[in-house]
Formats: C-alpha cells, structure tokens, sequence
C-alpha cells in the first residue's frame, strides 16, 4: 500500500474544480497561491503553443500556460469569463489560464478512481485520477507534470 494512503490525516483532500475547454477538472486546493481575472499576456517567441505568453504579477513575470491546449482540448480564446489560477510547480508560480472555478471540493482518498488507460495516453500522466460527484465526473490534474521536466529544472 502507498505510504501516503496509510496516513488517516491525507484520506481528505481539498480541491479546487474548475473548467478547461468543455470538461471539468480539480487540482489540489494546496497547488494553488491565488486566482485572478484574465490579463492578456505577453507572447514570447519560441515557445510551445499552449504557452500564452508573460503577465507582471506584482513585479514578478509570471508564465501563463493555456491549460486546456496543454492537455490536448484545444486553444483557450480567452474572454472575460477566464481566470488565472496561480499554482506553485517546484520552485516556481505558473499561471494556468482556465475557464470559470466552480467550486471547492472535498474527497476521500478512496473516492478517487484511476483513470482509464486511454485518457493516459493522451494526457501523457497529467491525470492522477477521476472524482464521480453526484452526476458529474471530475478529473483530477497533477499541476507538477504541466511543465516539461527541462523547464523546471532551468527555473
């Protein structure tokens, strides 16, 4: 059994809902520092598609990464509707550019069913697992595989 499962006090976990293209997902409420209005970014040459670009965040450049053409749904136009969510990956603050956040929610360690294999492929690992709630199905993001390893290692 994985160590973290044993623990009574990590059976809890809090999360944040939100959308990205027309699907719903969760991060773990602890990944996030702060959500803010979307801010048109600055575009930097040479880098990956989903990279929207830089905002100044209170004197620190904050990359924005479109989260949802990052997993594979397709470019985010953003609109007044978006928000950031600032989330901490090692290191460093990205901002994932979203669509609205719906909710918080809390789960049970054991309410978190492995995704399917398909989704894997696709998603290269960023979905850790799948939350039913009520009628709708969540699924849950691993906010630290959203950068590739090398740009995590030069921040």
């Amino acid at each position: 059994m994985p160590h973290h499962l044993s623990n009574p006090e990590a059976s809890q976990h809090e999360l944040m809902a939100f959308m990205a293209g027309d699907q719903e997902f969760c991060v773990d409420i602890m990944a996030i520092r702060e959500i803010r209005g979307w801010s048109s970014a600055t575009p930097l040459p040479k880098t990956p598609g989903y990279m929207k670009g830089v905002i100044n965040l209170r004197g620190t450049i904050l990359p924005i990464l479109d989260l949802s053409a990052r997993i594979g749904l397709g470019m985010c136009d953003p609109s007044g509707r978006n928000v950031i969510m600032v989330v901490q990956i090692g290191n460093r603050s990205v901002g994932l550019l979203v669509g609205a956040v719906s909710e918080i929610i809390m789960v049970n360690t054991m309410d978190i069913q492995p995704a399917p294999e398909v989704a894997l492929e696709d998603m290269r690992g960023l979905i850790t697992g799948i939350i039913p709630v009520g009628q709708r199905l969540l699924s849950l993001l691993d906010v630290n595989l959203l950068l590739p390893e090398t740009e995590v290692e030069a921040a």
